[in-house]
């Protein structure tokens, strides 16, 4: 079923923002497993070639030692170091456009990260990853057991085409942009979902009561603030809207 049509995952903020991600299917999870197989077993051979030059150095079962070790490291940790530094996505999944995420539309924590990469050892049974391929088939969010334990889901990021700006910015002064080095840091650290709904929020901002819109942009602005601090002189007078447009512009349009 997964794969005959895509589900989404409706998550909504605290601020009141519903927006859908797609949950990738069984069979776009598997073909990123499989580059990530090839990704782990091309550096196990490259530990192999390295260990047969030091073995004239360390002797055959030392050499023999430190190569199973490296590669029980290299197969437990690829995923889990990747997953960490790059939010969510390993090689095999940046590829193909997929991302792991909390199933509520947070980051991932460490600890999710480390509790869904060890039940992969449960997934594998009884022959690569067949009874997790099974809880894919099953499961509503299309979790295997390690998404079900660790509370995580993997979502499909479609391409998206670059929105047009003039209706938000009209021409107006950017004061953010006079600090290059904090905007290029700004787009550095600001989540996609993040990104996400401030555009959004913009965007619906005349559909919205005054006290909701209020409410809403004050909680966005104090996220952004969060992410990356510009100089007083740079937000003096801004409002909490205007702050969100200026930094909308930065993350959106070069």
């Amino acid at each position: 079923m997964n794969d005959l049509q895509t589900q989404s995952l409706v998550i909504r903020t605290p601020e009141g923002i519903v927006f859908p991600l797609l949950l990738a299917s069984p069979v776009t999870r598997f073909l990123a497993l499989f580059i990530d197989s090839l990704a782990i077993q091309a550096i196990t051979i490259a530990l192999g070639t390295a260990t047969a030059l030091l073995m004239p150095l360390g002797g055959t079962d030392m050499a023999f030692a430190l190569y199973a070790v490296a590669a029980f490291v290299v197969t437990i940790g690829y995923s889990m170091f990747l997953e960490w530094a790059w939010r969510g996505q390993t090689v095999g999944k940046r590829l193909l456009g997929l991302r792991v995420m909390d199933e509520n539309g947070f980051h991932l924590t460490g600890s999710q990260i480390i509790i869904r990469n060890l039940l992969r050892f449960a997934d594998m049974l009884p022959v690569y990853y067949m009874l997790g391929g099974l809880f894919c088939l099953v499961s509503p969010k299309s979790q295997r057991i390690g998404d079900m334990v660790a509370n995580t889901v993997v979502i499909r990021m479609p391409k998206i085409s670059e929105p047009d700006l003039e209706q938000i910015m009209e021409g107006k002064f950017n004061s953010l942009k006079e600090y290059p080095h904090i905007a290029a840091r700004l787009r550095q650290r600001t989540s996609q979902d993040l990104a996400g709904i401030a555009l959004a929020a913009l965007l619906r901002r005349d559909e919205l009561n005054p006290q909701d819109r209020l409410e809403l942009f004050q909680a966005i602005a104090e996220r952004l603030r969060e992410t990356v601090t510009f100089p007083q002189e740079a937000t003096d007078g801004l409002s909490h809207e205007q702050y969100i447009r200026n930094t909308v512009d930065i993350l959106f349009r070069a």
